[in-house]
């Protein structure tokens, strides 16, 4: 049993997404190993509360200590507003902490945040240092951007602009790169970006756990489509409404009381998503629910037929719990969600035109609705897919397996 010293910046118990994916990640190394996990003093409250909450014996295992830097250097951070110019002040400081603390590891590894254009300084304490799942959001092609207006095309491509430097110039992201001992990659296009040849593997960051829930195969008169994330361009919840509403003319009219879509998020968009429901006329077909408890969340997961998720981002934990469930998936055929899934178990859109993406969209809709065996067969693919590829327990081996080679 080798000491793995991970740092996990963001990491939360009751929470997803980052968050999430920081304490599975510190919980599977926790099954094969010792590990000192390192994070933010504002997540030891959530962390010791979980563990009173929730006993186990994998604690044993883990170690958590808490770092910040001093006040006068983060008074002016407030919520997200700072927090990637924080977080590499913070990766540059944790070093120090971890000399200070006379640590005895083997191993050390940088969990999150999952960004390919932001270095670390975990090479420094001279260990096998181990990188990621490290990835990013690919370019937005202009098009899917243009409901949205010119603002937010010009802050992708200036996000854009911002990970190409770090990609190109950054003598600290090169210095992260070739002292790695393995990279983490969360997909093919981390390999072009950094221009990997050695040392690196594919494996998607996120995940999920198993909630012991195997999708009812029988035939129901409902046809729910749901989606989740954040309601910002990124997540094409634009192109979900559209499809769907192109969707329902294409049912006949008796038939469309019992089809449905089930919105589960909140942000800057929310507003002009409503207004295009109106638009559509899909008030009665659509449900737009604010952020709701992940418990009442995966109780919607049981009921949905479908998760359509035309995001463009590079990952989509959404993707891994619809698979959980037995959902099938239809998204675009990206980097992100596109390279989640397989065609036994979803439905891959091709980019182009903003019409044409709403029309193979709505096409796929109305294939899985009208074939209710081609169906039932892609809900029992969707499962087999999550337990081979995406239960977190998959995650904990994989990283056995590398850690064994280092």
């Amino acid at each position: 049993m080798k000491t793995i010293l991970a740092t996990a910046y963001a990491i939360h118990p009751y929470k997803g997404s980052e968050d999430g994916m920081g304490w599975n990640f510190v919980r599977q190394i926790g099954r094969f190993h010792k590990v000192i996990a390192i994070t933010r003093e504002n997540n030891r409250a959530a962390i010791e509360r979980y563990m009173s909450e929730n006993p186990d014996d994998i604690y044993n295992n883990i170690q958590f200590l808490y770092f910040d830097l001093p006040y006068w250097m983060r008074f002016w951070k407030k919520g997200s507003r700072g927090a990637m110019l924080y977080y590499l002040m913070w990766q540059y400081g944790v070093i120090s902490f971890i000399k200070k603390q006379n640590l005895v590891f083997d191993i050390v590894h940088n969990l999150n945040f999952h960004n390919d254009w932001t270095p670390s300084f975990l090479w420094k304490t001279g260990k096998p240092f181990v990188w990621g799942s490290v990835g990013h959001h690919p370019l937005i092609p202009g098009q899917y951007l243009a409901p949205y207006g010119w603002k937010y095309w010009l802050k992708d491509r200036l996000i854009w602009l911002v990970k190409q430097y770090f990609w190109n110039f950054s003598f600290s992201l090169h210095q992260t790169k070739t002292k790695a001992s393995h990279i983490l990659c969360m997909n093919s296009g981390v390999l072009q970006q950094l221009k990997l040849t050695r040392n690196y593997s594919i494996m998607p960051s996120v995940a999920t756990q198993d909630f012991g829930w195997w999708p009812d195969m029988a035939a129901t008169t409902e046809f729910t489509v749901i989606s989740a994330g954040r309601f910002v361009p990124l997540k094409g919840f634009d192109l979900t409404i559209e499809a769907f509403a192109r969707f329902i003319e294409q049912v006949p009219f008796y038939e469309r009381q019992k089809c449905r879509l089930v919105l589960v998020g909140s942000g800057a968009e929310e507003q002009k998503l409503k207004k295009l429901v109106e638009k559509n006329n899909l008030s009665y077909h659509v449900d737009i629910l604010s952020w709701i408890d992940r418990p009442e969340l995966l109780e919607r997961f049981k009921s949905a037929s479908v998760l359509l998720f035309p995001s463009h981002e590079g990952a989509g934990m959404v993707v891994a719990e619809a698979l959980s469930f037995g959902l099938p998936v239809v998204c675009m055929d990206n980097e992100g969600p596109g390279a989640f899934i397989t065609p036994e178990c979803g439905i891959r859109v091709p980019k182009g035109a903003y019409s044409e993406t709403v029309e193979h969209l709505s096409g796929a809709l109305l294939g899985l609705y009208r074939d209710t065996e081609k169906r039932a067969i892609m809900r029992r693919a969707a499962r087999a897919h999550f337990l081979r590829a995406f239960h977190w327990d998959k995650r904990g081996e994989q990283l056995q397996k590398l850690y064994a080679t280092l």
